[in-house]
């Protein structure tokens, strides 16, 4: 076994030094906060088999076992997602031709094309078609809704304590995370409520969760090692509410390894909320749900809804992934710009562009 000790400045960084160095099948032995020349910093070492095993029974009869024809297969799954992936965007293209519009009504036609303009994708156009196709009066809502949950952002409907927002950078997770503690402390005065960095100590997010926090009176917490959100744990009782901004994960890094690392994953009061906006394109959005892929995944949140060209994107992430969206955020105040989510503000905006504060978009 080979093992080998990294520092950065912090465990993100420091994590990616590892994964680049000594793969995927590198085990973390230990991560611990270290003073180097009068700076802290992370200190991960970490180990990697420099061997691959082989059974003996492998070496002695030059057969493998059921087991290992299963990890192999497994390990070398990458050909046959792609293969699978083309399959199926053959056969939605030699299904296109089939959703004749001559077995629609005119307005549920004119939804349809509705929908096709709002960038729904192929694979939601075809679930549509084929209900409406069944039942001639049907409505394109009531089709609609079985597509798309909603969960409004609550303490009665998010009853976990730990609340994490994950989501490629930029998407607006700081300003969400304020936005909701910020409304759930108008509602409830009483409510102990803590913001929680785990930004590795570095980007505006933080200066702006102690700053909020601070005018607030809230508590303000950094989670950099594996350490502080173990302390963190510790004290929860203390709060009603702890939201933590989580970090653009860079490179191949996913969520689940991410949460593995800082020992997020498996915590039983902890839950993910995935934040995006509408305008990122289809390929990435599938890449996004790979990324952000998680049992403790709970619901999405979109923001940036007043710079969206089109809301498709809604749907089609609600139907890929079957996560309820909880909130929906809009404007650049903190104030008076972000809604808990509804069927119905969902509809308004896809079909009317009208916001969630009442505003139109254009």
């Amino acid at each position: 076994m080979r093992m080998k000790t990294y520092r950065a400045a912090n465990s993100t960084a420091a994590f990616a030094k590892v994964k680049a160095d000594l793969g995927e099948d590198a085990v973390i032995l230990s991560n611990t906060t270290v003073t180097d020349n009068g700076t802290k910093c992370c200190e991960i070492v970490a180990a990697v088999d420099s061997t691959p095993t082989v059974s003996s029974s492998s070496q002695q009869t030059g057969l493998q076992t059921k087991a290992e024809v299963v990890e192999d297969a497994l390990q070398n799954t990458v050909g046959w997602q792609q293969e699978w992936s083309q399959i199926k965007g053959q056969i939605m293209q030699l299904m296109k031709p089939q959703m004749d519009p001559a077995q629609l009504t005119p307005k549920q036609n004119l939804a349809m094309q509705y929908m096709e303009r709002e960038e729904v994708n192929d694979k939601v156009l075809a679930k549509i078609f084929c209900d409406l196709r069944s039942d001639k009066n049907r409505s394109i809502v009531t089709v609609l809704d079985t597509l798309l949950g909603t969960k409004k952002f609550s303490a009665k409907n998010m009853t976990k304590t730990f609340h994490a927002f994950a989501g490629p950078g930029g998407s607006g997770k700081t300003s969400t995370l304020v936005r909701l503690a910020l409304k759930e402390k108008k509602e409830n005065p009483k409510a102990r409520i803590c913001l929680a960095t785990a930004d590795g100590g570095r980007g505006k997010g933080r200066l702006i969760l102690k700053h909020y926090a601070e005018l607030s009176g809230l508590a303000f917490r950094e989670i950099i090692t594996r350490e502080d959100f173990l302390h963190l744990k510790k004290e929860a009782n203390q709060f009603d509410r702890i939201f933590i901004d989580l970090p653009g994960l860079s490179g191949t890094t996913t969520l689940e390894e991410w949460g593995a690392l800082y020992g997020f994953s498996g915590s039983e009061d902890l839950e993910y909320h995935l934040v995006l906006n509408p305008y990122y394109s289809q390929v990435q959005f599938e890449k996004f749900l790979e990324k952000y892929k998680s049992e403790q995944l709970a619901s999405v949140i979109w923001t940036k809804l007043d710079e969206a060209c089109t809301f498709g994107s809604i749907l089609n992430m609600a139907f890929a992934s079957g996560l309820p969206v909880s909130a929906l955020s809009y404007g650049s105040g903190l104030k008076n710009s972000l809604a808990p989510a509804t069927n119905e503000m969902i509809w308004r905006l896809l079909f009317m562009r009208k916001l969630p504060g009442g505003d139109i978009q254009q």
